[in-house]
C-alpha cells in the first residue's frame, strides 16, 4: 500500500498534474522497451515530441555509457545521462565538448564482487561489465537477498533493477548522480516527470515531482509512484507520459 501522504492515482483517474513540470526523465529497460527488451516506436515518437517541445529529456539507466550514449543520440535527446546505475554522469561542457564524471569509486564494487565469490556465490558479471567504469553489474543467478547477505558490513549498496544486480560504493545511485544532473539545469527532482519500472528507480520515483510506474514494475516502484499505469511496459510509459500533463 502507499504510504502515508503519498497517493497512487488510479489508471481512470482524469486528474492531470500542473504544467510547471519542466523535464522528463526516464529509465530505459522495462520503460521505454517492451517486454522484450526492444524499444518500442511509441516511445521514441513521445520522447521526440517533448524534445520539440523544448523539454529536455535525460536518461537514467543502469545501461554502460557506450549503450546509454547511443540510444541518447539516436532519440535526439537533449538532457544529461545518467548511466551505469548513478555510477556515470554525463552532459553536454558550456563549449560543447563532452563531460563525462565518475561518481562512485569501482574498487569498492569489485572487492565486494571478490568476496561474492570467496562466499562460493554463484555470481557472474554481465557481458557489458568490460565497458562498465564505476560498478559490477551481476547475472541474476542468485537473490539480491543472498548477495546483501553475503556482503553485510562492507561499504558496498547493493540494488536491482530486474535485469542485473549491481554492486557500488555506498550512497551512491541514480537519485544523488540527478540531483547532480539537474543542479547543471538550474533544476531539481520536483521540477521533473519521472518514470522507471525497478527498484533502482524508488528514490527518484518519490523525490520527483510527478512519478510514474506501471502494471509491470516491481511492487516498490508501483509503491513509489504517485501515478501507476494500467499499460505495461512502453505502453505505460506513454500513458503516465500524457497523465503528467507535460504534453497538454
Amino acid at each position: 500500500m502507499p504510504t502515508a501522504g503519498r497517493r497512487v492515482r488510479p489508471p481512470s483517474s482524469r486528474a492531470r498534474a500542473p504544467s510547471r513540470f519542466r523535464a522528463v526523465v526516464t529509465d530505459v529497460d522495462g520503460t521505454l522497451t517492451d517486454e522484450g527488451r526492444r524499444l518500442d516506436p511509441l516511445a521514441i515518437r513521445y520522447l521526440r515530441r517533448v524534445e520539440d517541445r523544448g523539454v529536455p529529456v535525460l536518461l537514467a539507466t543502469g545501461n554502460v555509457l557506450p549503450i546509454s550514449l547511443a540510444l541518447y543520440r539516436s532519440l535526439g535527446l537533449s538532457g544529461p545521462i545518467v548511466a551505469e546505475n548513478g555510477g556515470l554522469l554525463y552532459r553536454r561542457g558550456p563549449d560543447g565538448g563532452d563531460v563525462v564524471e565518475r561518481l562512485a569509486d569501482p574498487a569498492v564494487a569489485r572487492e565486494a564482487f571478490d568476496a561474492l565469490v570467496r562466499a562460493g556465490l554463484p555470481v557472474r558479471r554481465l557481458f557489458t561489465d568490460r565497458w562498465r567504469e564505476s560498478e559490477v553489474a551481476l547475472e541474476p543467478t542468485v537473490s539480491v537477498r543472498a548477495v546483501r547477505r553475503a556482503l553485510a558490513g562492507r561499504p558496498v549498496h547493493v540494488e536491482s533493477t530486474g535485469y542485473a544486480i549491481h554492486l557500488m560504493e555506498r550512497g551512491a545511485g541514480k537519485l544523488p548522480a540527478l540531483r547532480k544532473a539537474l543542479a547543471s539545469l538550474g533544476l531539481s527532482p520536483r521540477d521533473c516527470v519521472i518514470l522507471g519500472d525497478g527498484d533502482n528507480d524508488v528514490r527518484m520515483l518519490r523525490a520527483a515531482g510527478f512519478g510514474v510506474s506501471f502494471s509491470s514494475a516491481s511492487p516498490r516502484a508501483r509503491r513509489a509512484a504517485r501515478y501507476v499505469a494500467r499499460a505495461s511496459y512502453a505502453a505505460g510509459f506513454v500513458e503516465g507520459l500524457k497523465a503528467s500533463g507535460i504534453l497538454a
